[in-house]
């Protein structure tokens, strides 16, 4: 999603420049540890979407009920690593920079149906079913976004839609049948579109990945500079808490109390967005990373940075951050009948919010301590 970002400054006796505030000599270990745990959580979210790309293939290749149940699963295994990585967005990094960042192609949302393929209400829909529209790499990037945001062509939720179809549901995902890859209308320009996101997911998670591997240009430069460093990660954690996830994704789901406003509306798999969303955090708090084959990461953590500088803000924070998880857990399946109109489940979800408001109040307690500025969203 593309977003216009205002600088605001917290109010602040210090600074940085200011010889009265000493950085901790750890300081420059917590930007290390950072940079292997978005080195190895990147590494993880492209194996995996090699394995979802894979999975694509087999069911264009062979369409059966079992292909299709495997290439959902492998969707839905692909989110896992993705979703912590989220807190590395917002400070222009490989992920997200104005020039080339591919975050738009790889998680945009929220996406229009229409603008891909056929809805209940108009067969003919979308650009799979123009046949004058050539489905290739190029062309489908050219085309994501264009003529307007909710234009979404590339990445995880048009993969999703093109695994799930619309989810018309109450108390389930899409029932998208796998004989859309068969006998359907444009059958063939369907599983032709589908390999080609999977192709171009990987590539660019790729791209962004070659960003942070060691002697990487931006991961040097990223390590070279502490304490603007520093106040980049932190940067990601206040706004994937407050803005992105207790805001885009939560509040306004909650508000609105319809299903399309679900940030993975076709597959149900929106509670796991919010769940990892709020890990991604915990573990650059920590210092820590689970990879997919059960090793960790670990290191230096931001705790331990803040906590040497002031140990109630670092108590305070590291409770919220765990209440936010466990508020994040509790959500219950599917997230539609959460935000519908009166439901218990409008409790759990306001919860959530209150928490990771909360969460980023904190946060901007500590950029006040360190005496940073902040870019947030408008």
């Amino acid at each position: 999603m593309s977003l216009t970002l205002l600088l605001l400054a917290c109010t602040s006796d210090k600074d940085t420049t200011d010889t009265a505030f000493a950085w901790p000599e750890a300081t420059s270990d917590a930007i290390a540890t950072y940079a292997e745990i978005v080195e190895a959580s990147y590494a993880d979210s492209v194996s995996a979407a090699q394995d979802l790309d894979a999975a694509l293939e087999a069911l264009v290749g062979g369409p059966s009920d079992a292909t299709m149940s495997a290439a959902r699963q492998a969707w839905l295994d692909s989110r896992e690593p993705y979703l912590q990585t989220e807190v590395y967005r917002f400070y222009d990094g490989p992920i997200d920079n104005p020039e080339d960042g591919p975050e738009g192609l790889i998680n945009a949302w929220p996406l229009d149906e229409h603008y891909i393929d056929y809805v209940v209400d108009d067969a003919d829909a979308g650009i799979i079913n123009d046949t004058s529209v050539a489905l290739d790499a190029d062309t489908l990037v050219g085309l994501n976004e264009q003529g307007g945001e909710k234009n979404i062509a590339t990445g995880y939720h048009a993969i999703e839609f093109l695994l799930w179809g619309q989810d018309l549901s109450d108390t389930g995902p899409g029932e998208r049948p796998w004989t859309d890859y068969t006998t359907a209308d444009n059958a063939d320009r369907r599983g032709t579109y589908l390999t080609v996101t999977g192709d171009l997911l990987v590539t660019h998670l790729t791209q962004v990945h070659d960003g942070w591997t060691p002697g990487a240009d931006y991961r040097t430069g990223f390590e070279a500079a502490p304490e603007a460093s520093f106040e980049k990660i932190l940067a990601g954690m206040i706004i994937l808490s407050g803005f992105e996830t207790g805001g885009e994704r939560l509040q306004a789901a909650l508000d609105s109390g319809d299903s399309e406003d679900e940030h993975s509306c076709f597959s149900d798999n929106t509670h796991r967005d919010m769940i990892q969303d709020v890990q991604g955090v915990k573990n650059v708090w920590l210092g820590s990373y689970t990879r997919l084959d059960g090793s960790t990461v670990s290191g230096v953590g931001i705790k331990d940075i803040v906590e040497e500088v002031d140990v109630d803000l670092a108590d305070r924070l590291d409770a919220r951050i765990n209440e936010s998880l466990s508020l994040a857990n509790a959500l219950q399946t599917p997230f539609e009948a959460e935000i519908a109109p009166g439901s218990d489940g409008n409790a759990r979800v306001q919860a959530l919010i209150d928490s990771l408001r909360e969460q980023e109040q904190i946060l901007f307690e500590v950029f006040d301590t360190f005496g940073l500025s902040v870019t947030l969203p408008e």
